[in-house]
């Protein structure tokens, strides 16, 4: 269903690849839950989650008792 989508989806025509800039950050680590990026660079161990995975998950073990 459209619009029911728990993240958002970037504008068209809004990134660039590190080969086009120099100066880019360096690529960050995909979502275990969803594989979308997070805030994370690639090379983080451990889980990596993205900011709306986190607060889901961080719900439900909050609630598990």
């Amino acid at each position: 269903m459209p619009g029911t989508d728990d993240h958002p989806t970037p504008a068209a025509g809004t990134t660039t690849s590190a080969a086009e800039d120099p100066t880019a950050p360096a690529p960050r680590a995909d979502c275990l839950h969803c594989g979308r990026p997070t805030e994370y660079p690639a090379d983080r161990p451990g889980i990596v989650l993205c900011p709306v995975c986190e607060w889901q998950e961080a719900q439900r073990t909050a609630c598990s008792g």
